[in-house]
């Protein structure tokens, strides 16, 4: 019986490919709320279309669905998005030698999305920001704690 299930269900099916939500790689996120690689590894906030993004250039079949993820209390756009990837063959032998496994596409996301031109215009306008947003804030709730008193 499991042989004329998995005649009828192959890995070129749609619903066969693995799922990735951004909060699988979110270093804000905890292992309760979805996060499945350690935190040193994730990174801050990824958006589906970063993930996106990266997978295009392994050349592995993905798509894109407007889907959120379970655990996720914001209904924000911003945590919309499912990438479903295919990462094995009709015979069940992975289509790319370097990604045989969900982790191993995890830890390359990890890796690559930091290295995005999109992630780092971000981080550079961002470290500015809060520099300069920082010492402005420290000392205007320092005056407003003096009044107070």
């Amino acid at each position: 019986m499991a042989s004329e299930w998995s005649a009828d269900k192959k890995h070129s099916d749609r619903e066969r490919w693995i799922c990735i939500y951004p909060a699988y790689i979110n270093s804000k996120k905890t292992l309760f709320q979805g996060r499945r690689i350690a935190k040193d590894k994730c990174v801050d906030n990824p958006t589906h279309q970063e993930i996106k993004d990266v997978l295009a250039t392994t050349g592995l079949k993905m798509g894109v669905e407007n889907k959120l993820y379970p655990r996720e209390r914001s209904k924000e756009m911003v945590y919309r998005g499912r990438i479903r990837v295919q990462l094995k063959d009709d015979d069940g032998k992975p289509i790319n030698n370097d990604f045989p496994s969900r982790d191993s596409i995890l830890l390359y996301l990890c890796n690559m999305i930091p290295k995005l031109k999109s992630r780092a215009s971000k981080q550079g306008g961002s470290d500015q920001n809060t520099q300069s947003g920082g010492s402005s804030q420290g000392t205007s709730s320092k005056k407003k704690g003096k009044g107070r008193r």
